[in-house]
């Protein structure tokens, strides 16, 4: 209409044409052809001649149909990304994300995003592979095909490069599954510099709720990571530990419908999904190559990782009849070259990550026993004098062991490859 009351004082000589094209912001060559469309049309020949005419880039209405059909009735349970994946996988959709969560929203099928909030830095990646790893345990319905459920997911993964490098669904976040998920990363990469964690219980002592960790009275958890020489690192906020609780975000956002997807109503057949196929899938996709080449995670020869990992069950008074009970079974002691008997004596009682058990009196190895409490065969004694204790072996071994190298870094990681730390460069970085 504007431009139809500009063209009439234009063409009734109350302005110039040049005039017209500047109030228009037009061209005057444009201004021109308006003119002649007016002249020949009326006010119809003002209008864009393509309204009204539908996109050439406008998707079909049966492609549009059913795109929303599969997110009905197969992938409701994925996100948006995870389900665009999806369709150019499986489906054979070669429409873009965008597109296709612009329909999922207009369908009201996913809510949209909130803005973002206020500008933040985020903290730089470790420079190299195994310098610093996260875990963190995240409780969530992990299994929604078995509803009222709760699963805790324990995920390690490397700060440097995001590789996830063990994770299992477990019942709860206990220091046996904590200990069982760090040897899994030991046996298959080494020892790491760093063990960045939240100020849970098993990882921390607390005086007050709330408050600082203290770092002199250490848990189980973190007697082993010291013995290992692991620097525990204490996250204060979720914000503090933003990437590792991105990647809980992450997982849950693939890990719940895939295996509702493929399923899967057990732990068991839940954790096999995700060392086969899952974990290999997000290291594929996600991880990013580290700033440095080399690695730091070092070897663990000299320390029986068997023993080392297992859970104190504290002292115990041996009862006249020479019988220990811990975590509800008993455990028949058997004579013995140390002593004629263990009466009233305090021994410390063991758990294994397999469920066995071992007791040692004054760090000496006086018994080995399955979960039921029968006995694992007769004790012998080494050549070289009597089978002592876990701490009296890692006392010995690390003053005198060297580093060995660390395990070869997966393929997917070809920018990263493996170094071997000595023990004194070790010391060098961390100081």
């Amino acid at each position: 209409m504007k431009e139809g009351e500009v063209i009439l004082k234009a063409l009734a000589g109350e302005l110039k044409w040049v005039q017209a094209a500047e109030i228009c912001h037009l061209s005057c060559r444009q201004m021109l052809r308006k003119r002649r469309s007016f002249e020949l049309k009326g006010i119809n020949g003002l209008l864009d001649g393509r309204c009204g005419r539908p996109s050439a880039r406008k998707v079909p209405l049966e492609e549009a149909s059913r795109i929303l059909q599969l997110w009905r009735e197969e992938y409701s349970l994925f996100n948006v990304k995870h389900f665009h994946e999806r369709l150019v996988s499986d489906h054979g959709v070669k429409r873009s994300y965008t597109l296709v969560k612009d329909l999922l929203q207009s369908a009201g099928y996913v809510k949209r995003g909130k803005g973002r909030g206020g500008h933040r830095k985020r903290r730089d990646r470790r420079a190299v592979f195994g310098q610093m790893v996260h875990l963190d345990g995240s409780d969530h319905e992990w299994l929604i095909l078995c509803p009222g459920d709760r699963q805790v997911l324990l995920l390690v993964i490397d700060d440097a490069t995001g590789w996830n490098l063990a994770g299992r669904l477990v019942d709860g976040e206990s220091t046996k599954h904590c200990l069982g998920v760090m040897r899994e990363v030991v046996d298959r990469y080494g020892i790491p510099s760093q063990l960045y964690t939240d100020r849970g219980s098993v990882y921390w002592h607390t005086k007050k709720a709330g408050g600082p960790v203290d770092k002199e009275k250490l848990t189980h958890f973190g007697e082993v990571m010291d013995h290992l020489g692991v620097e525990m690192i204490a996250g204060y906020s979720p914000q503090a530990r933003g990437r590792g609780e991105r990647w809980n975000g992450t997982w849950q956002g693939r890990l719940v419908a895939e295996l509702a997807h493929a399923g899967i109503r057990d732990l068991d057949s839940a954790n096999v999904y995700i060392q086969d196929r899952f974990i290999p899938s997000m290291n594929k996709q996600f991880t990013v190559p580290a700033q440095d080449s080399g690695s730091a995670f070092v070897g663990y020869a000299g320390f029986d990782l068997e023993e080392l990992f297992s859970i104190h069950h504290g002292e115990r008074i041996v009862s006249n009849d020479n019988t220990v009970q811990a975590k509800g079974v008993i455990f028949q002691l058997e004579k013995s070259s140390y002593r004629e008997n263990f009466c009233q004596c305090t021994v410390d009682v063991y758990e294994h990550l397999d469920g066995s058990f071992r007791i040692e009196w004054k760090h000496r190895v006086i018994g080995r026993y399955d979960g039921k409490g029968r006995g694992m065969g007769k004790l012998g004694l080494p050549h070289n004098g009597p089978e002592k204790g876990i701490k009296n072996q890692i006392k010995k071994r690390r003053k005198h062991s060297s580093s060995a190298p660390s395990p070869v870094i997966p393929r997917a990681l070809r920018s990263v490859p493996t170094v071997a730390l000595s023990s004194r460069e070790r010391g060098d970085r961390n100081g």
